[in-house]
């Protein structure tokens, strides 16, 4: 094989791999998805570790002579079980069919540049997400009005926030602050109202979910690093959490504390 053909191979599996990544899927689930799709071109050597901020793939030749390795570095990442799924199917298709790497590649592409649900209608779900969260944890209905109107607030500032590339931490603090305030005021302001069941559906938005699934799953499959990485952040983004609607509380206690 002719190395403009074998960079081309790696350069689809690579792709491959970054979108399951950036995708929130697990380190094993792209490991196997790089290493297939090299397979089913002929690539018999194949080495692939992935972290959740870059994937390394290296590929040999049977005399061992050959060695070419690509680096790609994840920048940022997102929960989005629909490309996890679409780039599953995709290697299934390549494998299983004499699909070319040209076409491969332009599915790919597709893929990732396949836009989310729009913002109006993923405003309105984190809306509706706070609020049955806040009627779990027993809120009337006045609390799930109030915690549907705040959860959309919330996840605008979020979305801001992100858009000038605030990092999560920050991001996380910001929201939730926010989100205790207007809980704060609501309390303050509306009779019936209860600002824990308010606060603790707008939390829910934020919660890393995800990033701890993946951990444990990441751990239990032998990639230590990336277990203890995705641990990491999803404990930094619980205390941002914590702290952003906590600092709030307390601040609104010292200042009078009216409606608590």
């Amino acid at each position: 094989m002719d190395k403009k053909k074998q960079k081309k191979i790696l350069i689809l599996a690579i792709q491959a791999g970054k979108i399951m990544m950036k995708s929130g899927a697990e380190i094993y689930r792209v490991e196997d998805t790089i290493t297939r799709i090299c397979k089913a071109c002929g690539i018999d050597y194949v080495n692939v570790f992935a972290t959740p901020t870059g994937i390394f793939v290296s590929i040999d030749n049977e005399n061992g002579d050959d060695t070419v390795t690509y680096i790609k570095r994840i920048k940022s990442s997102e929960t989005n079980l629909s490309k996890i799924s679409q780039v599953n199917d995709f290697s299934r298709k390549f494998t299983t069919t004499d699909l070319s790497v040209e076409d491969g590649m332009k599915m790919l592409d597709e893929i990732d540049a396949e836009r989310k649900y729009p913002l109006t209608v993923r405003i309105i779900g984190a809306g509706f997400v706070a609020s049955c969260f806040s009627t779990m944890f027993g809120g009337n209905v006045i609390d799930f009005l109030i915690a549907f109107i705040a959860g959309m607030i919330c996840y605008v500032c979020s979305r801001f926030l992100e858009k000038f590339e605030v990092n999560f931490f920050i991001r996380g603090l910001c929201c939730c602050a926010l989100a205790a305030f207007l809980a704060l005021v609501a309390q303050a302001s509306v009779d019936g109202a209860g600002y824990g069941t308010i606060v603790t559906g707008c939390l829910m938005l934020f919660v890393p979910g995800v990033a701890i699934t993946n951990s444990i799953r990441d751990f239990l499959s032998g990639d230590m690093v990336s277990g203890l990485a995705r641990m990491v952040e999803a404990i930094l983004t619980a205390v941002a959490l914590a702290a952003g609607s906590g600092i709030v509380i307390k601040l609104w206690y010292i200042a009078g504390g009216f409606g608590l």
